[in-house]
């Protein structure tokens, strides 16, 4: 929740000093307290004002090194959210920017030459340049005192009370404390030039140029008026003019910008260059720029952001990719947070101690969306191909901020448009239409994913298996999956394991399939194929996951003789003569599978276990003809493919799991993932369900919502192959946003239906759907629409993007 501070001054109060640590902070409750400020930015400033507005006994002090019109930008785009922490917190800066605000709605896309527009998104921007004037007049009227080209005396911490680094991106106070606040900078792939051109956008323009070279991107918005007493006649003058102004940011990827000859160009050349590969764009006019230059984006993390009396803000703490437009949000908003946390704390530690811990949270989430916004643009290259409007809806979803259900509350025509394209019948949700694999029709999108029970008795699957699975057949999904069913005893993961290595497990499967054919008609079931290699003999994983068995143990097999732990079991290097006996092993339950009724079949290749092992470099270290390039790596799990291929019944479908990365340095890579998939494919593969990780221990997951989604996204955009999508995907309305935008073609979703056997019926439920792509069991049919729970009139919030 966004916090506000009071618009009341608290009046004079001392703040306690914290315990001493270095920087030693100078503090006597016989002077008032002595803030100074590094950075005379919008976070900074702001910081400033607020600081003293609150406690005007207050003695702030802003260094600024640059002049006070210097200024590297030129327009700011400010939520409505942001907007209102301002406006509760000094109604007098608000109402200074409302006077200069400039306000729209629609997003516009244009791509091969099409324009699409989407409306209702709410932005709100004006100059930086009057951004900071604002910002000037507001702290000088308090008692401010600014201090321009000045750089900041090193022993501010030892001399005032409280200092704020908000010296950005560039940080040299994140530098020189740097093995406290113990930063992490990763610079990403795409060059960049801030603009802007004298007349203003009607909207926030997203324009792609597919040049010789390579693509091309144009980020535009408005953020200054035209003069109301302009002529046409009026000659442009000065970087604000009567005509009014449009930011323009032209970016591309690195290896686009060299060819294009970017870095053999001066500043003039460059933007001239730019200015006609976006001429229609620009309506002709010219590009201007501020000591422009072309740069590469660096995010920037920090473990810690605070250090005694030192706080870090803004830019200087963190940064988020321009494209969701969140730097100068995210500095004020630190602002008033900052100055909350020290008006409502005793101490200054545990005010700096809740300031990170109320804002961390929430930069991490605005990381999260800027990165996925991030890295779509710079893979804009993989969706050219997409029909106009939904490369749209593609773009305008791409943070995973824009959802499919907020954006038809935005723009309901736009929204409609993209289903019918997409081929949703009227009032059909996306996940709600059919899919075919081979031989097989989905009535809709949503997977059981497959997740170990760790319930059976010898391998045999039993009244656990039958209510889990049937419960989640009977819930709606168009197919379920079961756990990772071992081939052989050795391959189990845990004596709980399931597996299809005898005759009386294939009955207990039969079981389970006929009551899923019986009782919930439409409902596939799939079952998952595996063999646990390295990672096998260990206990129940509410006894410890991944631990080694106490006693019991069984020997273990992998591709390498490479412990999955340091105190695990180390396995042994399989033979060629195992090898072909582990082939059989599948081929054999394949035939079993086959004869119990499933109608899918997923080779697991994903997580460390057995055929993962050998696609990992990092865990497949042979020798021979397994093990070296990725083409030999992929020699076994190809083999056996091939093998279950042969045995697997011709009109049913078989999908390959495969971890996209292993989130440790030397593994698996997303490239890497792209050739696996086409590999899988060229031998008969229909689908890839694209997970990650669990090879390594020590591997270092970038964990958040739908974080797996882009790695399947790309396998999809690469090779054309159907994708399966899986990781923290929770609701029906992200479901709906990565059908619809050709992210992936089904999703799977595993804890969400573990808190829900039926999440799929509600989820129709929820959107008062009832078509086809659902069927409500007879017996629960008078459950198919939501209870009424409270009023359902109240009004909409108003949205921003």
């Amino acid at each position: 929740m966004e916090r506000t501070v009071t618009a009341t001054p608290s009046g004079a109060r001392g703040t306690a000093r914290p315990a001493p640590t270095h920087p030693q902070p100078h503090h006597d409750t016989s002077h008032p307290l002595r803030v100074a400020i590094i950075g005379g930015g919008p976070g900074g400033l702001y910081s400033a004002a607020l600081l003293k507005r609150l406690d005007p006994t207050r003695e702030v002090t802003v260094w600024e090194r640059n002049a006070p019109d210097d200024t590297f930008g030129f327009g700011v785009v400010l939520s409505d959210e942001t907007l209102g922490g301002i406006e509760h917190a000094d109604p007098q800066v608000y109402a200074a920017l409302q006077r200069d605000f400039i306000r729209w709605d629609d997003i516009d896309i244009t791509h091969r030459n099409t324009r699409h527009t989407s409306g209702g998104h709410g932005f709100a921007a004006l100059g930086r340049k009057r951004l900071l004037e604002i910002l000037h007049t507001r702290c000088r009227d308090l008692g401010v005192a600014l201090r321009f080209h000045t750089e900041a005396p090193k022993d501010l911490p030892q001399t005032h009370d409280l200092v704020i680094a908000a010296d950005g991106v560039h940080s040299t106070t994140r530098e020189t404390y740097a093995d406290v606040f113990r930063p992490r900078v990763t610079t990403h792939h795409c060059r960049y030039i801030w603009l802007a051109t004298d007349f203003p956008f009607d909207s926030f323009r997203f324009d792609i140029a597919e040049t010789e070279h390579g693509v091309m991107q144009l980020h535009g918005y408005p953020y200054a008026r035209p003069s109301p007493d302009h002529h046409p006649s009026t000659r442009p003058s000065g970087p604000q003019n009567q005509l009014g102004s449009s930011t323009v940011i032209i970016e591309m990827r690195e290896e686009v910008w060299q060819r294009a000859g970017f870095d053999e160009l001066d500043e003039t050349e460059s933007i001239e260059r730019c200015g006609k590969i976006f001429a229609e764009a620009l309506r002709g006019r010219p590009l201007r720029s501020n000591n422009s230059a072309w740069t590469t984006f660096r995010t920037v993390v920090n473990d810690r952001w605070s250090h005694g009396n030192l706080v870090l803000l803004g830019d200087a703490a963190h940064t988020a990719h321009f494209s969701i437009g969140s730097g100068t949000k995210l500095a004020v908003e630190d602002a008033l947070a900052l100055a909350a946390c020290l008006e409502e704390r005793d101490s200054l530690e545990e005010a700096l101690a809740a300031y990170e811990a109320e804002r961390r949270p929430v930069v991490a989430s605005t990381q999260r969306a800027a990165r996925a916004s991030l890295e779509w643009f710079e893979n804009l290259g993989l969706y050219l191909d997409q029909p106009p409007r939904q490369f749209a809806f593609n773009l305008l979803t791409r943070s995973r901020r824009v959802t499919h259900d907020n954006l038809r509350l935005r723009d309901p025509d736009f929204t409609a448009a993209v289903e019918r394209e997409f081929g949703c019948p009227p009032g059909t949700p996306p996940m709600f239409t059919p899919f075919r694999l081979r031989g097989l029709t989905l009535r809709n999108r949503v997977v059981v994913s497959p997740m170990d029970m760790y319930s059976a008795a010898d391998g045999v699957p039993g009244d656990f298996h039958l209510v889990h699975l049937g419960a989640r057949a009977l819930g709606g999904a168009g197919l379920v999956m079961t756990e990772m069913v071992c081939v052989s005893e050795e391959g189990r993961i845990t004596p709980g394991c399931a597996g299809l290595y005898t005759g009386r497990q294939a009955e207990a499967w039969r079981r389970i399939t006929d009551f899923v054919h019986a009782q919930a008609p439409g409902t596939a079931i799939g079952v998952q194929l595996g063999h646990s290699g390295r990672k096998g003999s260990t206990k129940l994983m509410w006894e410890g996951m991944d631990e080694p068995l106490d006693e019991g143990n069984w020997p273990l097999v992998a591709a390498s003789a490479l412990p999955y732990k340091p105190y695990s079991q180390t396995p042994r290097a399989l033979s060629r003569a195992q090898l072909t006996d582990i082939r059989e092993q599948f081929t054999a339950a394949a035939c079993r599978a086959a004869r119990a009724g499933f109608d899918l079949l997923e080779l697991h290749c994903a997580h460390g276990y057995l055929l993962s092992g050998f696609l990992s470099p990092l865990t497949n270290r042979r020798t021979d003809a397994y093990g070296g390039s990725l083409e030999k790596r992929l020699r076994f799990p190809l083999e056996v493919f091939d093998a279950v291929r042969n045995a697997w019944p011709g009109e049913r479908p078989m999908t390959v799991r495969v971890s996209a990365t292993d989130w440790a340095e030397g593994g698996t890579t997303a490239e890497d993932a792209v050739e696996i998939a086409r590999a899988f494919a060229a031998h008969g593969a229909d689908a890839i369900d694209v997970s990650t990780g669990q090879v390594v221990a020590d591997e270092r997951p970038e964990f958040g919502r739908s974080y797996q989604t882009p790695f399947a996204d790309r396998v999809r955009r690469a090779t054309g192959v159907p994708v399966i999508a899986v990781g923290a995907i929770s609701s029906w309305d992200d479901v709906n946003s990565l059908i619809l935008a050709g992210r992936t073609d089904l999703c799977a979703l595993a804890r969400p239906h573990l808190y829900d056997p039926h999440w799929t019926l509600h989820a129709a439920a929820e959107q008062d759907y009832t078509g086809p792509g659902v069927a409500w069991p007879a017996p629960y049919r008078a459950g198919s629409r939501r209870p009424q729970t409270g009023r359902t009139d109240a009004p909409k919030p108003r949205l921003s993007i």
